[in-house]
């Protein structure tokens, strides 16, 4: 289901797989330059089906016009939390929220994760060390993005990854698998991490809901 949500940055497209009976709902974000294609994306999505968890996969307004730079990341921000908003009162309506993405996409739900009220967050190959300019300056690590969150959060990191691989603490697991930050050598891995740490995040579903337990 392709729904269109108008945001203060513009037109923003939703690509919306509902499971009967769902249990929760997990919005993904995609990366700077890339689209909602991307297999890490299409694995986590996948393996969160699976368990009766509804997806919808955000694709933010500069890719909807064609643009692949990305704009400002508060401008970003103000785009999902438009659509999360729109969807919480419509078509995922009661539903918690798994807040999620990969690399940019994983920064914009930590930084709006509070203020959204989810449940949870998945962050598939988040971008930890920025690459160091051409000046030499080292830039600043992102890891107050991460430790920011205060809800039980997945990071899914390619143990090669040019960007570094976040420590894990108390509430944050990382899962490490083979590869760098397109997560490609082992999309297996990466359904895997998603479809082991679900159970342990998320509410009880409902007697009869799909992923729930039969007893």
């Amino acid at each position: 289901m392709l729904l269109k949500l108008d945001t203060p940055h513009g037109t923003a497209n939703i690509h919306l797989d509902p499971a009967d009976g769902a249990w929760a709902a997990l919005v993904l974000g995609h990366g700077a330059g890339g689209g909602i294609g991307a297999p890490d994306l299409i694995a986590a999505s996948s393996a969160a089906r699976s368990q009766g968890v509804s997806i919808a996969l955000v694709e933010q307004p500069y890719r909807v016009s064609g643009r692949r730079s990305p704009p400002p990341i508060n401008q970003l921000e103000a785009a999902w939390t438009a659509v999360i908003e729109q969807l919480f009162a419509s078509e995922l309506q009661d539903l918690p929220l798994i807040a999620g993405g990969r690399s940019l996409g994983a920064r914009v739900a930590c930084r709006t994760a509070e203020g959204l009220d989810a449940v949870a967050v998945l962050c598939l190959a988040f971008p930890l060390q920025p690459p160091r300019r051409a000046t030499g300056a080292a830039p600043a690590s992102r890891l107050a993005e991460l430790d920011a969150v205060a809800v039980p959060t997945l990071v899914v990191q390619g143990e090669r990854d040019p960007f570094g691989v976040p420590p894990a603490r108390p509430g944050r697991t990382v899962a490490r698998v083979r590869g760098d930050h397109s997560l490609r050598a082992d999309i297996e891995a990466v359904g895997a991490a998603v479809r082991d740490w679900l159970p342990g995040v998320l509410p009880t579903p409902r007697l009869g809901a799909p992923g729930a337990p039969d007893h």
